[in-house]
Parts: structure tokens; sequence; C-alpha cells
């Protein structure tokens, strides 16, 4: 049956996101990058003290969003909440990006920026990485100064290849862009410690982005943070639906601010599994790539495919990330602890003869 009203040219023409398959539980799921350890117990404690008040009224927001610009590090006029990034992104998109202006890319990168460009019908600049993973740094910056696009989305640490830009990359990026709004998603900032939110005082076209969904395990939750200069936060504030973030959300990321010690031998966990199955898959003769986050890009070849098919059976699920360079072998592999790692390592020793010469 057709639609009675068609879908606009811009829906009707974008590429669609695929979320993660259904029926997942009860394996390993190491292909979409979220905690495998699960929350603080500080957090499952603060769900089971929900008053039903709480529950059966509308939140409030000033309360945890002051809260929660301390744990950042900013003033509470400088940062509110999303209902995860996916929502911070839309309310930037909503507010910046305009149909038939530029809007500047890097790929491959998370999908969603693109997904949002294209709704929203802006006229996407695409840059690529190089066949080495390299940034393209100079093309970054000639497209700032000749095309002044309105948005530049940017992901620090870069999903899918982990790759992690300097401050004064950034800097360069900031002060080629003056007339972009340059958007730093700092979504696995935990497992890379580098940030550059101090800089929303000196750079008034920047917004960084936070979330509660990788090392504090609360992506079902969904919790996110922008981070900006007041008047810009004060725009995205308009943008967003009332209540648009949930009672849960609220109480489960204020329990990761007040007690982070959780989530911090975590991102310890997690950044020594790393080095591991790093080291096992040079071993391996596997080409993986440095990655500050809590994922390795790996690249199995022709034979990729046969093996995420294998692992599947045994119950691990890997992502494949062949959409993003064009042939089969590209994988994305989350970090769990260093038990689980170990596991997959073991599967993989088993599974995987190296290439011959």
């Amino acid at each position: 049956m057709s639609l009675v009203v068609p879908l606009r040219k811009q829906v009707e023409r974008m590429r669609w996101y695929q979320p993660p398959p259904e029926g997942r539980a009860g394996r390993l799921r190491l292909d979409f990058n979220e905690n495998t350890a699960g929350p603080a117990p500080a957090v499952l404690r603060a769900l089971a003290r929900l008053k039903p008040e709480r529950i059966s009224f509308y939140p409030e927001y000033l309360a945890a969003e002051s809260k929660l610009a301390h744990f950042f590090g900013v003033r509470p006029e400088q940062l509110t909440v999303a209902n995860g990034i996916d929502d911070a992104l839309r309310l930037i998109a909503d507010g910046f990006a305009e149909a038939d202006k530029p809007l500047l890319l890097v790929e491959p990168t998370f999908t969603m920026y693109r997904f949002y460009a294209d709704l929203l019908g802006a006229r996407v600049i695409t840059l690529r990485y190089d066949d080495r993973l390299c940034f393209p740094l100079d093309n970054v910056l000639r497209v700032l100064r000749r095309e002044r696009p309105r948005l530049f989305f940017l992901a620090n640490p870069n999903n899918p290849t982990g790759d992690l830009l300097a401050p004064r990359t950034i800097r360069r990026i900031l002060e080629a862009g003056q007339r972009t709004m340059v958007v730093v998603d700092e979504a696995y900032y935990e497992f890379s410690g580098v940030t550059v939110a101090p800089w929303i005082r000196r750079y008034p076209n920047l917004i960084v982005t936070r979330t509660f969904s990788k090392a504090a395990g609360l992506a079902g939750l969904r919790l996110g943070c922008l981070i900006s200069n007041a008047e810009v936060i004060a725009a995205l504030r308009r943008l967003r639906a009332p209540f648009s973030v949930n009672a849960a959300a609220l109480a489960a990321g204020l329990a990761v601010a007040a007690s982070p010690g959780t989530m911090r031998r975590y991102v310890r966990e997690v950044t020594a599994a790393r080095g591991e199955l790093e080291r096992a898959l040079t071993r391996l003769g596997v080409p993986v790539y440095p990655s500050a986050a809590n994922f390795l890009l790996a690249d199995f070849g022709e034979r990729g495919p046969s093996l995420l098919a294998r692992l599947q059976r045994r119950g691990i699920l890997l992502r494949d990330r062949k959409s993003d360079f064009g042939r089969p072998g590209w994988v994305r592999i989350t970090i769990g602890t260093r038990a689980q790692t170990r596991l997959l390592i073991r599967e993989l020793e088993r599974l995987w003869t190296p290439a011959r010469s």
C-alpha cells in the first residue's frame, strides 16, 4: 500500500541507519561499542530509589544540568541534556543545518552525521581518510576557508577508525572555520582522555557533545550532553522537546557523576584489554589500526565475512564495516573486559590461519 502523503524528497533519497539486529541477548556483544560490564552499582541503587512521583510527573532539568555541568567542568548555562548523542546531534542539525547549504563531513565516520544532514537536505561536502587512514587536514582547512560550511561534525576519537586528533589540530580547524559551527563529538572521551570542552570560552563556533552510553554503560537509558557557550546552549534548549530526557536517565547520569569510580575502573580495564587484542591481532598477521576508543578497526580481507559468521555461531558478535570502505573484511571490534577479550582471542586463534605469503 502506498503512502497517502509521500515522504519528502530528501527522506526518499537518504541512506537509512541500520540499528543493531534483534535477538542479541546472551551473546558476547562486541559490535556496537557498548559497555560490556554494565553500569555502576550506584546507578542501580539510584534507579531503585526513584519515587513514584518522579516517574508519574514530567522531569525537571535545571538542577540536574547544574550538577552535570559541575561534573564536566563548565557552568550550568554552558550545558544542556539530550536524549543521547543522537538527539544532541539532531538538535544541532535542526538549529544550524539548512537545505542546500554546505555541511562538511570526513568519512568514514559516525553514520548519524550524514543521516541528519540528508534529512534536512544539506549540501554535504565529503572528504575521506586516505588509504593509510590519515585525516585529510589540509583539505579540511581549505574547505572551511573557501566554502564556509554551516556545520562540521568531527568525532574525536573517530568512529570507526579510532584515530585521535591532537588539540593543536582541532585548534587549527576552529580558527580556519570561524564561520562554521564545529561539533567535536567526544563520545569516547573517557577512553582517550583528550577534550576541548574548556575551549568553549575561547571559540564561539565550538560545540562539544558527550554521552553516558559508552564508558558509563547507560546506552539503554539514553543520556547525552551538549556543551557550548551560553548563547548556543540557550538556542538549543529552545529547540529541545520539553521532556525529551526521562527521569530514570537523569537519575542514572547523576549517580555516575557523583561516584565515577566504577566507570574509571572500567576504562582502565578496557584500555588494558585493547592492548592485548591489538598485540594478538598483530601476531595473527591481521592489520589493525591504533585506537584511542573502546574499539579496534581491523582488516581481515576477503576471509573477513566468513570469520564473522563463524564467530557469530560461537556467540561472539563483531561489526562488519564493509559499507564504510567499499570492500569486505573491515571489522570493528568493541573492547570488553580482559576476560571477554581473551575469550575472543582464543576463538580467533582457533579460527584464523594467517595468509601465506
